[in-house]
């Protein structure tokens, strides 16, 4: 393993509407605030020079309206994301094996996927040190955790270092 500690980038999807024809869990959009969630995270990401190199992402409907408005802020083309089934509705096991399977020459990693399995991944990652979330939520919708990790397959072994949790209603 080379000397760099991996970033990894956690975006749960966005805020979603109930109230549609979808005709499933799957295929539920994003409502009006979702998608000024996601593009205020975009925002925060380009202001802060933040560009994963590479993506990942549920493709459920909302996280794809999510990944796909971030991708825009940040002028990265969508046809970079991989979307990945596996990510849809992934625990923290399903959430891992994803992340190593990342090419240990990149250096950071955004992922997009639903609760429960974001939330706990975090809480695997950081063990005892997991900040308190807005409400109670550690991962309530559009809320981006940055973590640095010495590897990408080493999860298990060596907790994950917090850089900064970020919700969308901290967000101007």
């Amino acid at each position: 393993m080379n000397g760099h500690t991996k970033t990894l980038y956690l975006l749960r999807h966005a805020k979603s509407a109930w109230d549609t024809a979808a005709p499933d869990d799957f295929s539920r959009p994003l409502n009006p605030r979702g998608t000024r969630d996601a593009v205020k995270v975009g925002q925060w990401m380009q202001q802060r020079h933040l560009r994963p190199e590479s993506i990942v992402s549920s493709p459920a409907l909302r996280a794809w309206q999510t990944v796909t408005t971030v991708c825009q802020t940040l002028q990265i083309e969508p046809a970079a994301v991989n979307f990945d089934k596996h990510l849809y509705l992934a625990d923290t096991a399903q959430l891992c094996q994803v992340i190593a399977t990342t090419d240990n020459a990149l250096n950071s990693l955004l992922l997009v996927g639903h609760n429960p399995g974001l939330a706990e991944l975090v809480e695997y990652l950081l063990g005892d040190d997991v900040p308190a979330g807005p409400d109670g939520k550690l991962m309530p919708t559009a809320a981006l955790c940055i973590l640095q990790l010495p590897g990408w397959g080493l999860l298990s072994q060596t907790p994950a270092h917090l850089t900064d949790i970020i919700y969308p209603k901290s967000l101007a």
